[in-house]
């Protein structure tokens, strides 16, 4: 985070200024994430007109869809712009958000006991001090009502590993230094030009994400793999796009999804837990 321990890190924000994280879940192997990410949630959400706060909700993607369903939806994000983008999707659907603002997971400024759920599907991949981890969660506890469920997603510890040697990464050095960090503290950097290395980040075990939660109070269900080994796959897109096949990627999700061997194949970790 930023030199006062509080500011976030002006090279996320640049990152998510220049990228069009609004459209990223429609777009190659990230549909995977998306459709096990919302099947995970219909599993376990309570019934509508439940009410939900989408922490770093972005433009919207599942805040948005949640709305759709009747849910009351609260969107906070620390990007204006990608707020901005919430704000004008939300005022062209037929059922829009609650509210949406801009935001600090660690430091919500909403009521205690308000909310049946709240989504953390962002915030903890960028929170790379293991204390505002910990404020992070300590705020989603804080705002769940008795008996409300918190989603909470992380980045997987072997993610980059696994993306180096899908897209054949491996062989500029630079990412291969990337990994070697990743592999042995968790802390990824990018130093070099490409945006699809990504950005300041924190990559998760799953069993330390499980240890997060426990800490901050919360009831741990499970934790997830989201999209199981398919998404490194080289024709990943081309499945997705053809009925049978995408069915078999998402069914061997499934059958994986807790698997504690395997569940960080997953690039993307999901925990699921109650106040």
């Amino acid at each position: 985070m930023g030199a006062d321990g509080n500011a976030f890190d002006p090279v996320i924000v640049e990152y998510y200024d220049r990228t069009p994280e609004e459209s990223r879940l429609d777009q190659g192997a990230f549909r995977l994430e998306q459709e096990r990410t919302r099947e995970l949630l219909e599993r376990f959400m309570p019934p509508p007109p439940a009410a939900v706060v989408d922490v770093g909700g972005a433009a919207g993607a599942y805040a948005l869809w949640l709305a759709e369903r009747g849910y009351g939806v609260h969107l906070v994000d620390r990007t204006p712009r990608l707020v901005a983008e919430a704000q004008r999707r939300s005022s062209l659907a037929p059922r829009p958000l609650v509210s949406c603002r801009v935001g600090d997971a660690r430091a919500l400024d909403l009521p205690s006991c308000t909310a049946d759920v709240v989504l953390l599907l962002g915030p903890l991949y960028h929170l790379t001090d293991a204390r505002d981890r910990a404020k992070a969660l300590g705020e989603a506890a804080r705002i769940l009502k008795p008996g409300g469920l918190l989603f909470a997603a992380a980045i997987s510890r072997w993610a980059s590993a696994l993306d180096g040697l899908a897209r054949e990464l491996l062989t500029d050095s630079r990412f291969t230094g990337i990994v070697e960090r990743d592999l042995q503290s968790g802390q990824h950097r990018n130093p070099t030009e490409r945006v699809d290395y990504f950005t300041t980040a924190y990559f998760h075990r799953p069993d330390e994400l499980a240890s997060e939660i426990r800490s901050a109070g919360l009831e741990l269900t499970a934790v997830f793999g989201i999209e199981g080994p398919g998404w490194i796959l080289p024709d990943v897109v081309e499945r997705m796009t053809d009925p049978t096949r995408r069915d078999m990627l998402l069914r061997l999700a499934r059958m994986l999804e807790a698997e504690p061997a395997v569940i960080g194949t997953s690039a993307h970790l999901l925990a699921v837990a109650r106040r």
